[in-house]
């Protein structure tokens, strides 16, 4: 166990906006943790949250050691792009759940992530990484996770306020008739299916921003690049969808076109959909420098690309 850390009050606040402000390396979430499991004394007494501190008071903070996760490392061969004492920057295959859930209890990237990673200070007082954002299961690439509660706290803040960088790449049915377009819509829970995102009016959901450019046409399909400005659930999938132009291999956001014969050999045996994270940007929560990291599409996103360039008119 750590030393306690000592803060002395200057001012009638509550306890807990008291140490937010003293203490910003620990997140509000792990603040109240401490709180209200006794860490944290006043005058030598647990308070609660709300406590009202007056100038002069003392205030002993004593951060336990990590709790061992219940989650299991697993060797998964997970591809790292880069690392350092802050952050891990990896290869997302599609087919991978991001997070242990119900039906996928081993197998996903943070069991890999606890086995190849050994300088974990963890996450809300667990031995664990910190997801800061999230691929569907079907979908490829690159992503970023926190190795302790600072880094999470500012990679986190970076996703809220849309600073960061997002580039997709998408296979889609259909083509645009332009060369690049905004899609801007609010997209919320599907009324008739609860596995699905929907467009909905405004208001009923988040707002979604995603803008996309026609890399390459080829018959009645074609290759997008999006880039997002919010990153909502499905986001992409949903957008290319409504604007009709699904996601080839997409099992979950299907569209009334039916492919041709041709293209629906291209992609036969398909069980994902074609999109892939390409790029990924951000602030080094640390140092504060602009980083950077691609990865190219997997074999099959490839194979089919190479399909649909084959197909003739």
């Amino acid at each position: 166990m750590s030393d306690p850390t000592e803060v002395l009050a200057t001012r009638r606040e509550r306890l807990d906006k008291l140490l937010v402000r003293e203490l910003p390396d620990l997140s509000r979430s792990r603040i109240k943790a401490l709180i209200e499991n006794g860490d944290v004394t006043v005058e030598g007494q647990v308070r609660k949250v709300s406590f009202k501190t007056q100038p002069g008071m003392s205030v002993r903070v004593q951060i336990p050691d990590l709790v061992r996760t219940e989650l299991v490392a697993q060797d998964l061969d997970l591809e790292i792009l880069y690392q350092d004492a802050d952050v891990v920057v990896v290869y997302k295959p599609a087919g991978m759940v991001v997070h242990p859930s119900k039906g996928h209890s081993d197998g996903t990237l943070v069991n890999g992530l606890l086995f190849a990673i050994d300088d974990l200070s963890g996450i809300g007082g667990e031995e664990r990484p910190g997801i800061v954002h999230r691929l569907d299961k079907g979908t490829s690439g690159v992503m970023i996770v926190a190795k302790h509660d600072t880094a999470h706290r500012h990679l986190k803040e970076q996703f809220s306020a849309h600073t960061t960088e997002r580039v997709y790449q998408a296979l889609v049915l259909g083509a645009p008739d332009l060369k690049a377009g905004r899609i801007d819509t609010w997209i919320g829970r599907d009324p008739r299916d609860r596995l699905r995102q929907a467009v909905v009016p405004e208001g009923r959901g988040r707002r979604a921003v995603t803008h996309w450019t026609l890399i390459e046409r080829f018959f009645r399909s074609s290759m997008l690049e999006c880039r997002l400005e919010t990153g909502r659930t499905h986001q992409v999938r949903v957008h290319l969808s409504s604007q009709g132009w699904p996601i080839l291999g997409d099992p979950l956001y299907r569209d009334r076109q039916t492919p041709t014969p041709s293209v629906q050999e291209v992609v036969r045996g398909l069980d994902h959909q074609m999109l892939h994270a390409r790029l990924l940007g951000f602030e080094h929560p640390r140092t504060g420098e602009r980083m950077s990291f691609t990865h190219e599409p997997p074999e099959d996103f490839q194979r089919v690309l190479e399909g649909l360039r084959a197909i003739e008119a």
